[in-house]
C-alpha cells in the first residue's frame, strides 16, 4: 500500500523556518519531520511513498538524491574524484517525488497523483507536519472493517484544528478549523479508497472542505479514534516542544 504526504505548501505559521526551506524540511533532532513520518510508516511495513511538492520542492528532492551521503561516512579522494560511501544507512524505502505545483491547495495535489494510484484501490494519506504513535495496522483493519471511502484518524488536542462529530465511528459532520469547539478533531492520517477522487474537482480545492465535509454527507467518512500521541508542528512553540521530547530520548512517536 502506497503512502501519499503532502508536502508541499509555505508553512507560513513557521515562518522563522520556512523562509528558507519547506516545512518537511524542518529538523528534529537533526532530522527533518518528512524522515520520521517516513519512519514511523516503515516501522509498520509501508515504504513506499508519493510525495507532493511544491514550495521549494527542491530541496526535497535533494536531500533525498545525496539521503546516502547525508547519513553516512564518506572518503573522498580528491586526486581521483573517487567517493566511498561507508555504513549501511538504507532505509528499504521507494520514493516518488511529484510536483503537484507551487500553489495548488490540498485536495488539488492528491487528484494530481490519481495516475500514480491507478493500481492502489487504497491508500495512505497524510501531512508532512504531524506526529503520532499510531498503529498504523491497526488503521488500515478498522478501515476495511466498514466498507466505505475514507477513514481518518480523530484525536483530541486544542480545538484550533478541524473539529469532527462522530456518530458512534461514522463521520456525520466535519468543519475544518472552527473559531471554537472541542472533542475530536482531524488528526491527518488517512486511509482512502480510490474513489474519492470524484470529490475533488481542481487544484483549487482544499481536501479538508468540501470533499471530507461531502464525503461525511454522504455516509462515506469513518473516524478511527487515536487515544495516543498526537502533535503538529505548526508554529516555532510546536516545533521546540517536538524537539525537547526527541532531545530527551522521550518521543512517543518513534517507534523504529
Amino acid at each position: 500500500m502506497k503512502v501519499v504526504i503532502l508536502a508541499g505548501g509555505f508553512g507560513t505559521r513557521l515562518s522563522e523556518e520556512t523562509n528558507s526551506r519547506p516545512k518537511p524540511m524542518v529538523e528534529i533532532g537533526g532530522k527533518p519531520i518528512l524522515w520520521h513520518i517516513m519512519n514511523i510508516y516503515a516501522a509498520q511495513g509501508m515504504n513506499e511513498f508519493i510525495i507532493c511538492l511544491g514550495y521549494k520542492g527542491e530541496f526535497i528532492k535533494e536531500y533525498f538524491l545525496n539521503f546516502y551521503a547525508i547519513n553516512n561516512d564518506l572518503t573522498i579522494d580528491l586526486a581521483t574524484g573517487e567517493t566511498v560511501i561507508h555504513g549501511g544507512n538504507q532505509p528499504n524505502w521507494k520514493i516518488h517525488l511529484v510536483d503537484t505545483g507551487l500553489y495548488t491547495q490540498t485536495g488539488g495535489r492528491l487528484k494530481r497523483l490519481k495516475k500514480w494510484l491507478e493500481q492502489e484501490d487504497v491508500f495512505m494519506f497524510t501531512y508532512g507536519d504531524g506526529l503520532a504513535d499510531i498503529n498504523i495496522k491497526s488503521l488500515i483493519k478498522f478501515h476495511k472493517s466498514h466498507n466505505k471511502l475514507a477513514t481518518v484518524s480523530i484525536v483530541r488536542p486544542a480545538a484550533r484544528f478541524g473539529r469532527v462529530n462522530p456518530n458512534g465511528d461514522q463521520i456525520i459532520e466535519f468543519n475544518e478549523k472552527p473559531q471554537t469547539g472541542e472533542g475530536w478533531i482531524n488528526g491527518g492520517f488517512f486511509v482512502l479508497n480510490r474513489k474519492v477522487f470524484s470529490y475533488i474537482k481542481e487544484d483549487t480545492t482544499i481536501w479538508e472542505r468540501d470533499p471530507l465535509e461531502e464525503l461525511a454527507r454522504d455516509g462515506q467518512l469513518m473516524g478511527y479514534r487515536h487515544n495516543g500521541f498526537w502533535s503538529p508542528m505548526d508554529t516555532l512553540r510546536d516545533k521546540r516542544f517536538l524537539e525537547d521530547l526527541w532531545n530527551s530520548n522521550r518521543a512517543p512517536w518513534k517507534v523504529w
